[in-house]
């Protein structure tokens, strides 16, 4: 039993990944060989913003700048929470790419609560969803659902900072990231880092350890959506929530984790829903509960920190996707 818990302590991604396939192969053939064919494809495609994602990671850790943020929001705890939001609202960043750096920062020294907040806003939007949102739901549904982010973004750090004040989370992270990302504190923050030695070496050993961790969690997350798509249809979420049913809300954001493959592919979903009954906040209920919980964002998580982090994460997901649904349902009438 020792020896299992020590695999899944240094291993949980493989393993899960693993676990998945097998139980699909044994269960459906065909449907684990769609799944691998699914997730090799995917990374293929993701490629070009993996490899950005690895080279911000290495340029943030190697020039000390992780460092620097570290200071910065140590002594401004508030004002950390509230720039955290704002920034996690308009980046265009996913939440498997800023993986290693979030990993980083709070391996030397940023407090959670910034970090959580900036998590619960990031994958919800950005400039580019904006304007697509806009496009295919209408600007005040795209404005509306970039000012919920930030909300919950402000909300999930205030939560998560009352929670460390009582005690909770002394730990954040993984052990093994501990290990990795407490590495190099205390550099200083040299933009010309590829002129000392140790900076180059950090920048290689950033890259290929970021490059793997990015990698391994992406492929869980891809095989997880390869196994999903065939046995979660549109039409199971039409069924649910585009026919005025009271519960529409709720079941919005229970049915957002599984469901929400792409945020560009759920905008055309949601529009169609919509035009079958679904209501405004079911709709931005579902889109930002889709977001935060997908598998690309959970797993990002999952990924860097503790299981007790881990469990907030997705309570503080759910309840304050839930609110923004309600409320977004209040003002769409005053503002369409």
């Amino acid at each position: 039993m020792d020896q299992v818990r020590r695999l899944w302590s240094a291993h949980p991604g493989w393993l899960l990944a693993a676990g998945a396939v097998a139980v699909a192969g044994a269960l459906a053939p065909r449907l684990a060989g769609d799944a691998l064919q699914f997730a090799g494809w995917s990374l293929l495609e993701m490629a070009p913003i993996i490899g950005l994602a690895v080279l911000l990671s290495a340029l943030v850790r190697a020039s000390g700048a992780d460092d620097l943020l570290s200071r910065v929001f140590a002594r401004r705890g508030t004002a950390a929470i509230v720039l955290s939001a704002g920034l996690g609202a308009i980046m265009p960043i996913c939440g498997v790419g800023v993986l290693p750096i979030i990993a980083g920062l709070l391996g030397a020294g940023v407090p959670l609560a910034p970090v959580m907040a900036f998590w619960l806003a990031s994958p919800v939007t950005d400039p580019a969803m904006l304007t697509i949102t806009a496009g295919t739901l209408g600007l005040p549904f795209a404005i509306g659902k970039t000012m919920l982010a930030g909300l919950i973004g402000l909300c999930g750090g205030a939560a998560t900072a009352i929670m460390i004040r009582a005690g909770a989370f002394g730990r954040p992270l993984r052990r093994a990231m501990r290990r990795s990302a407490v590495a190099g504190q205390g550099r200083g923050l040299v933009l010309s880092f590829w002129r000392e030695p140790e900076r180059r070496a950090l920048f290689r050993r950033d890259a290929q350890d970021a490059a793997l961790l990015i990698l391994k969690w992406l492929s869980v997350a891809f095989l997880l959506e390869g196994l999903l798509r065939d046995h979660l249809p549109a039409e199971l979420v039409a069924g649910v929530v585009g026919q005025g049913n009271a519960w529409a809300i709720p079941l919005a954001v229970g049915l957002g984790a599984p469901i929400y493959l792409d945020g560009y592919a759920a905008l055309p979903l949601v529009r169609g829903l919509m035009d079958m009954g679904m209501t405004p906040g079911a709709a931005m209920a579902f889109l930002i509960a889709g977001g935060i919980t997908s598998l690309y964002a959970s797993i990002a998580v999952f990924a860097v920190v503790r299981g007790a982090v881990f469990l907030w994460y997705l309570a503080l997901a759910l309840a304050l996707s839930l609110a923004a649904g309600y409320a977004w349902e209040l003002l769409a009438p005053l503002v369409g």
